[in-house]
């Protein structure tokens, strides 16, 4: 045989795409994938959220403070939600993740505004999540130059350097070390991909080599196939995140300070979700092909 044959390329062409269609699963996938993906990254994810949760323990109420406020507001990235009474209560709403952002005004800004004393607003930012209020941040930069631009006249117009300052204050990791916030997010996100696609394959691949039948066919109920199947893994995701805290205190010393109840309940969870995903991903998927893929 020599050269091509359109002819030959055609029916194999046709045979491919008859194949495509009678595998439902991965003819679905090919098509919601982009869709889902398009969705989440057009909508669901934000490198620059707006009107973001504040709250204000507002000390003084004079003309200049309040101009400071609306300026903040329409920036478009502080919603107040919140006009704290106390300090207190402040910090109470940043800790239980009420606001995102504390503002106080000191008690004495509009005198010393006008006095041309350079007074200093606080700005408290949760910066759990550095990209939600890195914008935000951002944007405090040019406060001090336009806030008060249409209040102040005459000689303190014409002083020079602007009214007030902004002091930032971030309550998490306040030196902005990267390692800090990306090596505890690799732990879900290792978790999430290893026990599901781990579980997925590992069920799936009893289906496959038809293993599955001789387990249900003996006394254990399918509760417990489940269960002594999905167990081993429950344990290898503990190792696993013993392993990453480990390496994240010994290698890039992140602080751990508390919390280990609520955290091991958290890493607990997390692990069953994971797995009870990847167990419904074996449902569906008729091959450990497909089970990687979806997974």
């Amino acid at each position: 045989m020599t050269g091509l044959s359109l002819a030959r390329i055609l029916a194999v062409l046709t045979k491919e795409f008859i194949q495509l269609t009678r595998d439902r699963l991965t003819y679905a996938m090919i098509l919601v994938m982009p869709i889902v993906q398009l969705m989440l990254f057009g909508y669901a994810i934000n490198n620059d959220p707006r009107n973001l949760p504040t709250a204000v323990l507002a000390q003084d109420h004079g003309p200049m403070a309040r101009s400071a406020l609306s300026a903040l507001v329409n920036s478009g990235y502080f919603r107040i939600t919140l006009q704290a009474a106390s300090p207190e209560e402040l910090d109470r709403a940043v800790e239980t993740g009420r606001a995102q952002f504390a503002i106080t005004i000191p008690a004495d800004f509009t005198r010393r505004v006008i006095r041309q004393d350079h007074p200093r607003i606080l700005v408290e930012a949760d910066a759990s999540d550095p990209s939600a209020t890195g914008g935000a941040l951002a944007a405090l930069a040019g406060l001090p130059d336009n806030a008060l631009a249409r209040d102040l006249t005459g000689a303190a117009a014409r002083a020079g350097g602007p009214a007030f300052e902004v002091i930032v204050h971030r309550r998490y990791n306040p030196e902005n070390i990267t390692a800090y916030n990306i090596v505890p997010g690799l732990l879900g996100v290792i978790l999430s991909m290893t026990l599901v696609m781990m579980t997925a394959l590992g069920v799936t691949r009893e289906y496959e080599r038809g293993t599955m039948e001789s387990l249900l066919a003996t006394p254990a109920r399918p509760l417990e196939v489940m269960i002594g199947k999905l167990a081993p893994y429950v344990v290898v995701g503990l190792i696993q995140t013993v392993v990453i805290l480990t390496l994240a205190r010994v290698l890039f010393q992140v602080p751990m300070t508390g919390g280990w109840g609520a955290l091991s309940l958290g890493v607990v969870l997390f692990i069953v979700g994971s797995l009870s995903l990847g167990f419904l991903i074996s449902t569906l998927a008729r091959s450990q092909l497909q089970a990687m893929q979806m997974s």
